[in-house]
């Protein structure tokens, strides 16, 4: 699953944020939460999330990876 695959409003996600949560962690959707019709928020269960810490590791690494050694280690 690649895409957002639900939008709902926050009007509707305070009136059903059990059943949106349970969509996202165990159906697997991504959900758009919008705020007067553009996007505010994404919503994404567990291992939607775990990719992208992982990916984020990845960039972060491959960022280490490619500084000059006059750049340095910033951290």
């Amino acid at each position: 699953m690649t895409t957002v695959t639900t939008s709902v409003s926050i009007r509707e996600l305070r009136s059903e944020l059990s059943d949106v949560i349970g969509r996202a962690s165990y159906g697997r959707e991504r959900v758009q939460i919008n705020k007067n019709g553009k996007p505010a928020a994404f919503l994404i269960g567990p291992e939607d999330f775990e990719l992208l810490e992982a990916l984020e590791l990845i960039r972060n690494y491959a960022d280490f990876q490619t500084k000059t050694p006059e750049q340095g280690n910033a951290d």
